[in-house]
């Protein structure tokens, strides 16, 4: 297998997917969830996730995922053999289905503190 070469062609996707647990499934996820960011962070065509959770409700979390090219997240990164153990588990995890939507970034501002 080569390694994709990311150009300017690809088409960067932004995913906001929301997830709403059921009570006590937290340590499950998060035991199901944590490896797979792990090893997707090494993936070609990854750019970035961001974990955020709900400061008034634990059972709510948000992942926010940066991708270089939508064709690669579709038809090759989701159908990674390391994902398929979290997505066997997700329905019986959550309260209600996971939303997804698909944003297209205008500007990003970073700022990086250091240690």
């Amino acid at each position: 297998m080569t390694d994709a070469v990311i150009t300017e062609e690809m088409e960067e996707v932004v995913l906001v997917i929301g997830l709403h647990l059921k009570e006590g499934a937290e340590a499950e996820f998060m035991a199901l969830l944590l490896p797979l960011l792990d090893t997707m962070r090494h993936e070609t065509t990854f750019i970035n996730t961001v974990l955020h959770r709900d400061p008034q409700d634990p059972t709510r979390l948000m992942l926010y995922e940066t991708w270089a090219d939508m064709t690669d997240l579709v038809e090759v990164q989701v159908n990674r053999p390391y994902r398929a153990a979290y997505a066997e588990r997700l329905d019986d995890l959550l309260c209600e289905p996971r939303t997804v939507e698909i944003w297209q970034r205008l500007r990003a501002d970073f700022k990086f503190l250091s240690a």
